[in-house]
């Protein structure tokens, strides 16, 4: 089985608290005052504190087109990236070219070549090491660059690999005609990075070992989250369904995943949540039957910082592994994203 080696976040160092993201985006909006109270509802019951953005909230007027934005991601997910990554192979142990694999994840902006192109030099990684950049999986490829990087290490287990997420979700609010799921966005989604280091089971290694995956597409959901490539760049696509899918669909997913490695939900020692929104929370919550302390991490992260998108499962897994009470046992990794899909990890925390 695979292990991780070390979980690392980085987070922009412009921090922000929620009600003055809300002034600024009502004002970079130009909302009028009848919208400007329906934005403050949608901050108010976030469940966000805090969040970060990769520029100063005045430097958002500057970004008036597409191409200027795009120039804003590539500059910026490239240096918080190789923080991340960096200070996950520091926390590790491993130089920077024993790295084999390489999977980076984002979907907030587009490189060619891609972010792990330009951090492979940057980072001091191999010229031959293997690079797989994901795109299009939104919220949930943090969790599917874990499970495929776990897949990648079944064949090959004298290997090390890296995993990337990275997302500047700041940059792709709209500021002209700003529709309801636009400000519910803009209320939610923060700035930030997360990398883990995982090594094959031939590896030296303690902490945490990964024992089984398993990815579900939901049916007839692909149009309840998502993007829309618009004049003006990447526009939303989500409905009031999301939770409703969550709630309907992941239990009876996670139950016959557990069942097949004879486990059952009581079992589970720590759950590893997406945290998409309190409702999406509350939907995992109840969909598994939980009690409210099990989706605490989770309630935390998004306090702290906002949906990150793919970078947010790296968070929330960093925070459990870090926490102080934290015991031997199971630990599943519940990712969601557009699709509707589901990626489940399996773990096991050694004593």
């Amino acid at each position: 089985m695979s292990r991780i080696a070390a979980v690392t976040s980085a987070l922009p160092a412009h921090r922000h608290r929620q009600d003055d993201l809300a002034a600024a985006t009502a004002d970079l909006c130009a909302l009028p005052a009848n919208r400007r109270a329906l934005l403050d509802r949608l901050y108010a019951n976030a469940g966000v504190d805090t969040r970060h953005t990769v520029l100063p909230l005045t430097g958002y007027r500057r970004l008036e087109n597409i191409e200027g934005t795009n120039d804003a991601y590539i500059e910026h997910a490239t240096e918080l990236g190789e923080q991340a990554v960096d200070s996950a192979l520091r926390q590790a142990g491993v130089a920077a070219e024993d790295v084999d694999l390489f999977v980076t994840t984002s979907v907030t902006g587009v490189s060619v070549p891609s972010l792990d192109a330009r951090l492979v030099p940057r980072l001091g990684m191999r010229p031959d090491v293997k690079r797989v950049p994901m795109f299009g999986l939104g919220c949930v490829a943090g969790a599917a660059g874990l499970a495929r990087i776990h897949d990648y290490l079944m064949a090959w287990p004298d290997h090390t690999a890296v995993l990337l997420a990275v997302e500047l979700c700041s940059l792709s609010v709209p500021m002209v005609d700003a529709t309801v799921p636009d400000l519910v966005v803009s209320a939610l989604f923060g700035d930030g990075a997360g990398a883990v280091v995982v090594r094959g089971a031939n590896r030296s290694g303690t902490g945490v070992r990964i024992v089984a995956t398993r990815s579900e597409l939901c049916p007839n959901t692909h149009d309840v989250l998502g993007w829309h490539l618009g004049p003006r760049g990447f526009r939303i696509v989500l409905t009031t369904e999301l939770a409703e899918v969550v709630e309907r669909e992941l239990g009876g997913v996670v139950k016959r995943f557990l069942g097949d490695h004879g486990l059952q939900v009581p079992d589970v020692a720590a759950w590893v949540v997406h945290p998409g929104g309190p409702k999406v929370i509350d939907a995992v919550r109840d969909s598994l039957e939980l009690t409210e302390d099990r989706v605490a991490t989770a309630r935390a992260a998004l306090a702290e910082a906002g949906n990150l998108s793919s970078a947010s499962i790296v968070h929330v897994l960093g925070k459990e592994l870090a926490a102080p009470d934290a015991g031997p046992g199971p630990m599943v990794i519940v990712g969601l994203g557009p699709g509707v899909s589901i990626e489940l990890l399996l773990l096991e925390r050694l004593g």
